[in-house]
């Protein structure tokens, strides 16, 4: 429960990390994001013995193929997400992932064809009624929370049905992006137009932590996660976007007028709806 917490809590207080990029430009943050992550995830597979897997799964085009499927949507998510909180848009993140589990059962129902129960409807009714809320009283469908519900739903089944883990998987996906991330890195550079051109020592410092930052909660994540049941897992998921509400609306000042917590409130109770009905079927 601590390893799951940890995750959720790190996850929860990124906005405070990617604020110290503002001067960066989003999609060199998710270069930088990629290429570090390589680099802490390897030598983390060093250290734990763990590159036997390697070799099997590059022999393995359809595997690959599946992997860079999935390592694109996380870089839509990662870049959607970057950029939302740069651009003073946390608590339009953090509706995203509040969304997201209403998503996945969605998702459950269309591609994998699972049988839904009726709380599950009742919940997805009501996040359905609470976008549409949102898209009426501001006049624009909220695309931040839409697109990275969306991408991370479908990278979360994507991943569900790969045969490789948490670290293993990061890796692979990494290792896809990171000649794409380092030729942009590069190109960016020498045409001065990057941080590692002109950025500060304190900017590359936080740059070069993105590797960690990426890594560390996804281990700790994979940790909790298999030791503890997946109605509590699933309860636990909330204390990330509860933690970026908070931050977007105290602390950054965000506007949240109203009407959009309005819309707010109708996706807390489809959650409250999922979540209670999670617990009486574990029980059950």
């Amino acid at each position: 429960m601590i390893c799951a917490a940890l995750a959720y809590t790190a996850w929860g207080l990124f906005p405070l990390y990617f604020k110290q990029l503002v001067g960066v430009n989003a999609l060199e943050v998710v270069a930088h994001r990629t290429v570090w992550s390589l680099v802490f995830v390897a030598v983390v597979l060093t250290v734990l013995r763990r590159w036997a897997w390697l070799g099997p799964v590059l022999r393995t085009p359809k595997l690959i193929g599946t992997f860079a499927l999935s390592a694109l949507l996380l870089s839509v998510n990662w870049l959607t997400y970057v950029w939302a909180v740069q651009h003073g848009h946390v608590v339009d993140a953090s509706l995203g992932y509040f969304i997201n589990p209403l998503v996945n059962v969605a998702l459950g129902f269309v591609v994998l064809r699972e049988r839904l129960r009726p709380g599950q409807w009742a919940a997805v009714a009501l996040a359905a009624a609470g976008v549409a809320w949102l898209t009426v009283s501001t006049g624009q469908l909220p695309w931040i929370a839409l697109v990275l519900a969306l991408s991370f739903g479908f990278y979360g089944l994507m991943r569900k049905t790969a045969p490789l883990g948490a670290l293993e998987g990061l890796t692979l996906e990494t290792l896809i992006l990171a000649p794409v991330a380092a030729l942009a890195l590069s190109v960016w550079t020498v045409q001065g137009n990057s941080a590692l051109a002109h950025g500060s020592g304190s900017t590359l410092a936080w740059l070069l932590l993105a590797g960690p930052m990426t890594a560390v909660p996804l281990l700790l994540f994979a940790a909790g996660a298999r030791r503890i049941t997946l109605t509590l897992l699933g309860l636990m998921q909330y204390i990330a976007p509860t933690l970026q509400f908070g931050l977007g609306v105290w602390l950054y000042q965000e506007p949240l007028a109203a009407s959009r917590l309005a819309g707010f409130g109708l996706i807390w109770a489809a959650l409250a709806v999922y979540s209670l009905e999670g617990l009486w079927r574990a029980r059950r």
